[in-house]
């Protein structure tokens, strides 16, 4: 009678713990829904509802030292134009590490130098410091005006670049054309965020002059859709921390749940052959 007291108290304890173990497994994987849903707001159901939003614009983009200019010139004379263009179309090799998904060349392009001019032949020294694109386009065909006829100029930044790092499913550096860029259109880029991403405290970390700004978006609030930080700018990091839930199946003590619970059931097995 004892023995079968015994061995009932060991299974039930046994199978308390085993259920304990699963349940720490369940409520730790489990994510809410609400906390994935990307930019919530207005009614709970508004699927097939319409709403507008605030007008946002991307700040003004105006070249500074270091930036590297992609300067191409069309005239009517094609020896100029092939002089001019000549940094454009020469590539610069780069070295690649293992895994890295960035090309192996890029074209020289022009640097903007300390004292923010750029060399070009014919023209010289140009000062471009502080100029938006459509200023620089303007000031470099009324200085080329001089030596070709009717020319045309077209200035692009290249190391126009955001970093993205943290829970996404690709983080790395990116490459981007102009300052249309949206932070949904970057996170696109690097691959969206893994579940296991914090959507509710996307840290930005952006260079104002010489003043380094920290900045906190929800990504699960609509009101981000009318944020001044809703478009990226040139240098921006973008840091996605990982949720709690993350930490958890990390941490070794939840790593070796599976053998403790194994552990259990064997002695479970054993207890009954041995009390049986």
């Amino acid at each position: 009678m004892t023995t079968s007291i015994n061995r009932l108290t060991l299974n039930k304890f046994c199978i308390t713990l085993i259920n304990f173990g699963f349940l720490m497994v369940f409520f730790s994987a489990c994510t809410s829904t609400k906390s994935v849903i990307y930019f919530q707001g207005g009614r709970q159901i508004d699927t097939a509802s319409y709403s507008t939003l605030q007008p946002v614009t991307p700040s003004l983009s105006v070249i500074e030292k270091g930036d590297i200019l992609a300067i191409v010139v069309t005239s009517l004379s094609e020896e100029s134009n092939e002089l001019i263009n000549f940094p454009n179309v020469h590539p610069l090799n780069l070295t690649i590490f293992p895994g890295a998904t960035t090309q192996g060349q890029q074209p020289l392009g022009y640097m903007v130098d300390e004292a923010g001019n750029v060399n070009i032949p014919l023209v010289g020294n140009v000062n471009l410091v502080g100029l938006s694109i459509k200023d620089a386009n303007k000031l470099l065909v009324e200085k080329l005006g001089k030596y070709l006829t009717n020319p045309s100029v077209t200035v692009r930044q290249l190391n126009y670049k955001v970093t993205v790092l943290g829970e996404v499913n690709r983080p790395g550096i990116f490459s981007l054309l102009d300052n249309k860029t949206t932070l949904p259109d970057l996170l696109g880029m690097a691959g969206d965020l893994t579940v296991f991403g914090r959507r509710d405290n996307v840290m930005l970390i952006r260079m104002n002059g010489a003043k380094r700004e920290v900045i906190r978006l929800d990504l699960t609030s609509r009101s981000v859709l009318n944020s001044p930080y809703f478009f990226v700018q040139n240098n921006d990091v973008v840091y996605i921390e990982p949720r709690s839930g993350k930490l958890t199946s990390a941490d070794r003590t939840f790593q070796l749940l599976p053998i403790y619970l194994g552990l259990t059931s064997t002695l479970l097995f054993l207890a009954n052959i041995l009390f049986n």
